[in-house]
């Protein structure tokens, strides 16, 4: 069954409709690539979706184990290299609210941040570095 249809709108720009809830997302080719980077690029997307599904895997550890990680923000950083144009990097730099989490609670949770489908899927040379601040 597909999942999205996209649609390319011309002028290095598509829209995706998430076919289950209708939702949709624009991608704009970046500026450093001929686009206007008025909207996500591709590539921008991939460091935003290795960040969400860290981010869903950790939400469901705490979950099953009454750990509150609501108001946990994330600062995803793309690095990208040439020759050829690929992202080389991801930084995730996980920012937890000051709940007095415990020693275990934090480890419970970093555990799990590299076995989630998107960060076991994309290539091997693409650096994932992760950062916790709790």
């Amino acid at each position: 069954m597909t999942t999205v249809k996209t649609t390319y709108l011309g002028d290095l720009r598509t829209e995706n409709i998430h076919l289950q809830s209708v939702s949709k997302i624009i991608t704009d080719a970046p500026t450093d690539n001929r686009g206007k980077g008025e909207a996500f690029s591709p590539t921008d997307l991939l460091a935003t979706a290795l960040g969400n599904c860290i981010m869903t895997i950790m939400g469901i550890k705490a979950m099953d184990n009454g750990i509150d990680l609501k108001g946990t923000e994330i600062e995803i950083t793309k690095i990208m290299a040439d020759a050829p144009r690929r992202v080389s990097e991801v930084i995730l730099e996980f920012n937890f609210p000051k709940k007095g989490y415990t020693d275990n609670e934090k480890h419970l949770i970093e555990s799990v941040a590299g076995i989630s489908p998107v960060p076991l899927s994309v290539h091997q040379t693409l650096k994932q570095t992760i950062k916790f601040n709790w």
